[in-house]
This record gives C-alpha cells, sequence and structure tokens, in this order.
C-alpha cells in the first residue's frame, strides 16, 4: 500500500550521504585519494557529548566517529564504535556501504512526528551535539521501502572543534 508523503521532506534537497566504514580515517584518505573530496573534520558522538541517545525505542549508550567535508550534498563517513547501534548491525549486514540520507530540518520533534505520520519508525536518534548542547539527529526505517535509511538533522547553532582533521 502506498504511503503519504512524509511532510518533512517534500521540497527538501538530499543534504548529506552517510557511507559506514570499518576505519574512519583510512576510509576518508581513500576517498580523498580517490576523489580529492578532503579535508574530512571528525568527531566522537557518544555518551560523552550527545545528552540524549535512544536505540529502538530505548535510552542507549552508543559511540560513533565520523567524518564529515564539505562538499555538497555533504559526505558522512561513519566508524561504529560502542554498541548496539544501527550502524553496527548496517555494517554487519551489508559491510562497508552506503547506509543513509539526509535531510536538514529546524525541527527534529517536528521530523519524527511527520515521519512517524508517514508510517516510518524512528530506529535511532541523539541530540545534544553542538557545543551548546542543541543540536540532534534522527533516523528512520525506510530500508524495506529505500534500501537505505533515512536521517533528518536538526543543525547546532555552533559545532565542536573537530578531534581530528584529515587530509
Amino acid at each position: 500500500m502506498p504511503r503519504s508523503p512524509a511532510q518533512t521532506l517534500v521540497g527538501r534537497p538530499t543534504g548529506q550521504i552517510g557511507i559506514v566504514v570499518r576505519d574512519l580515517e583510512a576510509a576518508a584518505r581513500r576517498y580523498s585519494a580517490l576523489w580529492g573530496n578532503g579535508p574530512w573534520h571528525c568527531w566522537t558522538y557518544g555518551p560523552a557529548i550527545l545528552r540524549e541517545q535512544v536505540y529502538r525505542g530505548r535510552p542507549s549508550r552508543f559511540s560513533v566517529r565520523i567524518a564529515l567535508n564539505s562538499t555538497a550534498p555533504q559526505l558522512e563517513l561513519l566508524q561504529p564504535l560502542e554498541g548496539p547501534s544501527i550502524y553496527h548491525e548496517w555494517l554487519e549486514r551489508h559491510g562497508e556501504a552506503l547506509h543513509h540520507l539526509a535531510v536538514y530540518v529546524e525541527s527534529l520533534d517536528h521530523a519524527i512526528e511527520s515521519m512517524a505520520g508517514a508510517g516510518y519508525d524512528l530506529i535511532q536518534c541523539g541530540r545534544g551535539m553542538g557545543l551548546d548542547g542543541d543540536g540532534g539527529f534522527a533516523y528512520f526505517d525506510t530500508e524495506a521501502d529505500l534500501g537505505l535509511v533515512l536521517e533528518a538533522i536538526e543543525r547546532p547553532a555552533r559545532r565542536r572543534e573537530p578531534e581530528l582533521v584529515v587530509q
């Protein structure tokens, strides 16, 4: 049965393409060598930064290293560290592969409500990645329909300094 469009997605371009990898720094160097698309700014998102973490409907403690470049759409490399998490699941089932497409939204709460209204469950989220404890991300179970996950990102007002920059 066809689903109704998620209003949070209508008219929004893809802002980010996420790829799960086993070794973040090695993957960033590979992408830069092939594509010349560095530098990559790297952070670790986990309990030390995120004030809220939810995995499959329950409070959780996951951590992931991410690397972001400045292309449009932005590429994000994700290396799962602690789990359980959807990153661990993906790596186990698919290996290193395209994981998600993301859109930037003004309100993560509105995006979660909109996606639920369109019939897509929230499978993981985190809040507090910004320097001031704002910003967040939410992933939705769209794999059966799209072959990948959709993510909504509420950008923080100020981003933390990267832990590492990979050329």
